[in-house]
């Protein structure tokens, strides 16, 4: 049982750090906005950007530029994700595949989580997409996306699921 933690904790913190550094290599559509993005405005890496959220995070100075419009926020225009794929980055689609044909699991449960999922909802998530299981993993060798797609239409046609269904685009 504690190998099964450790192997938790390990998948975990590959899928943090993949976050992270996918986020840092990533070309953002905006520079983003308070005072750790204007003091490292230009750099890329990992460091700057860990710095330059930490900044903002600790001051606390992105939250009120983007409720005064101040610190070069701008809350008007839509906020996007420009990375890969997390789900097949870190070799989680097999086991939310997996999970999903027995219609529960750790894996279903973070799937459902990265969707936005209320956990009061997530067991009822796990309920609909085992049962429609077929259409989610219709084909062998499907992308995340693909995986994702099908998942948000089912979610869209179920009264409790279609509030999570609406993803930014």
């Amino acid at each position: 049982m504690e190998i099964f933690n450790l192997v938790k904790v390990v998948s975990l913190s590959a899928l943090m750090l993949t976050a992270v550094s996918t986020y840092a290599d990533t070309p953002k559509k905006s520079a983003g906005c308070g005072w750790g993005n204007m003091l490292f405005e230009g750099q890329k890496g990992l460091g700057p950007y860990v710095f330059a959220s930490t900044t903002n995070g600790t001051l606390g100075n992105a939250t009120f530029g983007m409720t005064s419009g101040t610190n070069g926020c701008d809350t008007s225009k839509p906020m996007g994700y420009g990375g890969h794929s997390l789900l097949a980055m870190n070799g989680m689609l097999d086991g939310i595949a997996e999970d999903m044909a027995r219609g529960k699991g750790e894996y279903l449960d973070s799937y459902s989580a990265l969707l936005g999922v209320d956990q009061k909802d997530q067991a009822y998530f796990a309920k609909v997409t085992h049962a429609h299981y077929g259409e989610i993993f219709s084909a062998h060798n499907l992308s995340s996306e693909q995986v994702l797609s099908r998942t948000l239409a089912v979610m869209s046609k179920d009264a409790v699921l279609m509030r999570y269904s609406k993803q930014p685009a």
